[in-house]
């Protein structure tokens, strides 16, 4: 059994580090403040985090749920939302195995948390999990991240500067650098983090380290998760725009209906 001192420490435990470094990253919001707005009814944030998407919701007055199995980020969420006036149903809960009281009309998982689903048997279990809390005719929406052939055949163990911010408390530039394994067969990634804090001088005056691991999904092996989760017609772009998905792509972005056109 692995012990809390040999367990590597996950990016989401440190809810307001995260904030600092990904919160302002706005390439997808249009995309769900759209379909948000034109669902017809309730929405629920699957893998919600801290509300970097969530919040944003709220504040257009679209109703909005959470549901995170991270504590610390779920608490972040929850403080962030009551600062918008708005009262969301936020909730504690796995993606692959979590029950709500509420069906909505559109459910959606943003910014690869869909890939922290490791294996079919937990990416089955997670969509179903997900359309089980949709109403009648309801759509779920997915954005991944579609790893081109160029990817896997990349070194590892070279640390990659992912991104570069400043605290807006100190002024200090915050960088996120990634060292990644990859496994092509298993079509999984396993990263090491280190979020840099720089003084005005470009000193590392702090390092915070973490560890993930996800797993990437292609467009018919995603096709064939949701058929076998009960969705009867999908939808598989290759962005948010609705770009036709291919090579000269990055991002995958899915969304699945329980009912036909």
């Amino acid at each position: 059994m692995t012990s809390l001192a040999d367990r590597a420490r996950s990016p989401y435990e440190d809810a307001e580090l995260y904030d600092l470094m990904l919160d302002g990253l706005d390439f997808d919001h249009a995309y769900w403040a759209r379909i948000a707005g034109e669902c017809g009814g309730p929405v629920l944030d699957v893998g919600c985090g801290t509300g970097r998407v969530l919040v944003r919701l709220l504040e257009k007055g679209i109703d909005v749920d959470g549901v995170d199995n991270a504590p610390a980020m779920l608490e972040r969420c929850r403080a962030r939302a009551a600062a918008t006036a708005k009262k969301p149903r936020l909730a504690l809960g796995d993606m692959r195995s979590f029950e709500l009281p509420r069906r909505y009309a559109l459910v959606i998982c943003a910014f690869n948390a869909f890939a922290h689903c490791e294996t079919t048997d937990e990416q089955l279990r997670a969509l179903k999990s997900m359309r089980a809390h949709l109403e009648p005719g309801g759509s779920v929406a997915l954005h991944m991240s579609w790893p081109s052939p160029r990817y896997w055949s990349e070194p590892d163990g070279v640390p990659v500067l992912e991104l570069e911010t400043r605290d807006p408390r100190t002024g200090h530039r915050l960088q996120v650098w990634d060292t990644r394994f990859k496994d092509p067969v298993e079509q999984r990634q396993h990263s090491k983090m280190e979020m840099k804090e720089l003084d005005d001088d470009g000193n590392v005056i702090a390092v915070h380290r973490s560890e993930t691991t996800q797993r990437w999904v292609y467009r018919f092996e995603l096709e064939l998760l949701f058929r076998a989760a009960g969705f009867v017609r999908w939808e598989i772009a290759g962005g948010f725009a609705g770009e036709t998905l291919s090579l000269e792509h990055s991002q995958m972005v899915a969304r699945a209906w329980t009912e036909g056109a």
